[in-house]
């Protein structure tokens, strides 16, 4: 019998829900197999390469990437899907005709899961497409490369406002625009009354550091926007607490995460996980 054999690297994992996922995708469909974690240090390209070593292999069936080695490890695989090399970010590995390749799932996932969303809780400026995108790391270019080509118009903020200028740079399209600023509440003010969505995709609140949030302390929600925060540990972030509280629709990226891992599944097995096991694995 075939047992499949996946796993996830990045640093930290400890509060990874992929294991959980995975195990009940896998059940779903009847195959055998497992999932495990392989943490590796941000910079350490050696461990890295023995961990593809073994997807080359065999030994490892698929793996999935996450903080910090979305964009690092590109440079060590033979090619990219389409997705992934547009992003410039793989957040799923496979050997796909004897090629180790590279694919990112993040980017239709999340838009699967933010339509979701926005079919049950669509603000009052929907109509609009003015998305606010926090943060411009390897999480805001699926993000962003996503709402682009979904007709959104986009405008990025980042402390290091140089990295939301070449995020803006790289992802030009016809039907949508996007601009970049740095990200303070003087330079966010100005946006907040045609804003229909806020997308974070910083790890600020994220377990541990759960009292964080990166919506700005001295900064008026919009009235009329709905609050995706990428962050979906712990289940109600500091960020989708205080904009619930401010009676704005906000959710976590945890139908994200599932997106991901169920377009992840498809590519390693041919299989499609039903959506809603899914949620009862990280509902319990």
């Amino acid at each position: 019998m075939l047992i499949f054999h996946f796993g996830l690297t990045g640093y930290p994992l400890s509060h990874s829900l992929s294991p959980k996922i995975h195990k009940i995708a896998l059940d779903s469909c009847g195959l055998q197999g497992n999932y495990s974690l392989f943490p590796v240090h941000p910079g350490n390209q050696h461990e890295l390469k023995e961990l593809l070593a073994r997807v080359r292999s065999g030994e490892i069936t698929g793996l999935n990437v996450t903080i910090p080695h979305k964009q690092n490890i590109i440079s060590l695989l033979d090619e990219l899907s389409p997705t992934a090399q547009a992003v410039g970010a793989v957040n799923t590995i496979s050997m796909q005709n004897g090629k180790l390749t590279g694919d990112n799932t993040d980017e239709p996932g999340f838009l699967a899961d933010l339509r979701r969303f926005l079919t049950t809780n669509s603000p009052s400026n929907g109509d609009t497409k003015s998305v606010l995108v926090l943060g411009a790391g390897g999480s805001a270019r699926a993000v962003v490369y996503a709402l682009i080509n979904d007709g959104w118009d986009v405008t990025i903020a980042a402390r290091r406002i140089e990295q939301a200028h070449a995020l803006s740079a790289q992802f030009p399209h016809p039907d949508s625009k996007i601009s970049s600023i740095e990200y303070n509440p003087t330079a966010l003010q100005p946006l907040l009354p045609a804003l229909s969505v806020i997308v974070n995709t910083t790890p600020l609140g994220m377990s541990p550091k759960i009292d964080a949030s990166p919506w700005p302390d001295d900064l008026p929600f919009p009235t009329n926007a709905a609050v995706y925060d990428l962050v979906y540990n712990p289940r109600q972030t500091k960020l989708v607490a205080d904009a619930r509280a401010a009676g704005l629709p906000a959710t976590t990226g945890l139908g994200m995460l599932i997106e991901q891992a169920a377009l992840a599944f498809e590519i390693w097995t041919g299989h499609t996980p039903p959506r809603k096991f899914l949620w009862d694995a990280v509902d319990n």
